[in-house]
């Protein structure tokens, strides 16, 4: 794949003229959304996992209007769903829309609403998944029950999939289905996925829309430290809860350099201009922690980073353990995996034990293509004052898993958000929820987008 991404240069010669999704569409996506935040598809990221009963809804929807579903099963209870959708032209490469069922814990006593209640309040609905991302499950379910529908047909096949255990890395689900599956993708050449076609407001007369074209490598381990087990009253030199708190705690407070990848630097670049500031390169974590609700996530693609988020060792109060462990989630930028590792070697020492829970590569494309002009063009559409803009994920998608298999990946989620919501606070956090008008607006967005790439 290609790492040097050109600013955005697909500037459509004015609105789609095409057939859009139908006003029952806009509709049932709102409904598709409630039903799904309803079903308790939650992945723990101890290999067990309920997304089997959110799969089956799926299935039964495509083959309610003639779509017919393939489920395939990596474990029990670990569903994910294939379908293709026939497009007009067979000597064109499919394009894989892909989403996942499964959706991280949540506490309902931190809930203003319930997690899995699928409410709707103050104009959007509330549940665990609700932007992660049940969202563009029923945005696509809409869609291509639309297409069905009418008898339209997109100029390319759709291969569309709902996949499991995304939330753990995706080894039960997309990683499994590439590795097990793969002909039900061989032929796609691009793909669409999560955290990417939404909204970021500037001003009045400008909003960007952030374009997913890269995102940081997976690094999931477990630290390890070994000592000497004894009684808890006796002097102990060779403690491995404290060696390896020592490590934990040197990682932990550890700032990596600064690094512009190519995306960040055209992203902000791009931003610079929208916002009429030039960058400091000097003090650019300054500088963007002056973003707003945007800053952590931004900022956190400015450099290596690593978070201790678990300690495991002992079981009594008076016992020395003989080996304490820690889990830390590791992320690297493009074509850093080698030093990352490099890194975290220096920074544990030659006593620590590092083990891979998940270790899967940072992706990197390019922003110079007709499908991006497509995205832009179908944007523009519905919101006149929009300007689509490459960017980096500090997180991981199953476009890692998909990328193996030389697909080029894309996050395009289109949503129009209010600008006063704190959209990457809602991943993984407490009152996640998603405005009911931008599940309509991406809706539209996605139905001229199919109808043109």
């Amino acid at each position: 794949m290609s790492s040097v991404p050109p600013a955005a240069s697909a500037d459509p010669t004015g609105p789609l003229r095409l057939p859009v999704t139908s006003p029952a569409a806009e509709r049932e996506v709102v409904e598709l959304c409630r039903d799904l935040l309803r079903f308790e598809s939650v992945n723990r990221g101890d290999g067990a996992g309920h997304e089997r009963p959110a799969a089956e809804y799926v299935a039964a929807k495509l083959a309610e209007v003639g779509i017919e579903p393939t489920l395939l099963e990596s474990a029990p209870g670990r569903t994910s769903v294939i379908a293709r959708v026939e497009g007009s032209d067979p000597s064109r490469a499919p394009l894989l829309i892909h989403s996942h069922l499964d959706v991280v814990p949540a506490d309902a006593s931190q809930w203003r609403v319930g997690p899995f209640s699928g409410e709707e309040v103050d104009g959007c609905l509330w549940g665990r998944g609700a932007v992660d991302m049940k969202d563009m499950v029923a945005m696509t379910l809409a869609v291509v029950r639309d297409i069905a529908r009418s008898g339209r047909r997109p100029p390319r096949d759709l291969v569309v999939a709902f996949l499991a255990d995304e939330e753990a890395g995706g080894v039960l689900g997309a990683r499994w289905l590439v590795e097990n599956h793969r002909d039900h993708f061989a032929d796609c050449t691009e793909a669409i996925g999560e955290v990417g076609g939404f909204s970021y407001t500037v001003s009045d007369d400008l909003r960007l829309y952030l374009i997913e074209t890269a995102e940081k490598g997976l690094a999931w381990m477990r630290l390890t430290a070994t000592g000497r087990a004894g009684h808890g009253s006796m002097i102990s030199d060779d403690n491995a809860v404290t060696a390896l708190c020592e490590a934990v705690a040197r990682l932990g407070r550890h700032e990596f350099p600064l690094i512009l990848t190519p995306t960040v630097r055209v992203f902000l670049n791009e931003l610079g201009e929208a916002l009429g500031v030039e960058f400091d390169l000097d003090d650019l974590a300054s500088t963007v922690s002056k973003l707003g609700p945007i800053a952590r996530m931004i900022g956190a693609t400015l450099r290596n980073t690593v978070n201790p988020t678990a300690l495991l060792a002992g079981e009594k109060v008076n016992v020395i353990p003989g080996e304490a462990s820690a889990l830390v989630d590791g992320r690297y930028l493009p074509g850093q995996e080698e030093e990352f590792n490099r890194q975290l070697d220096e920074i544990l020492g030659p006593d620590i034990r590092r083990e891979w829970i998940v270790n899967d590569a940072a992706v990197e494309t390019s922003f110079d293509c007709e499908l991006v002009a497509a995205m832009a063009a179908a944007l523009r559409a519905e919101d006149p004052i929009a300007r689509p803009v490459p960017y980096m994920l500090s997180g991981g998608t199953d476009a890692k898993s998909f990328s193996r298999l030389g697909i080029r990946c894309f996050g395009f989620s289109p949503l129009l958000l209010p600008a006063d919501l704190d959209f990457f606070g809602m991943f993984h956090g407490v009152d996640e929820r998603v405005p009911v008008e931008s599940l309509r607006f991406g809706v539209r967005v996605l139905d001229r987008f199919l109808q043109s790439c």
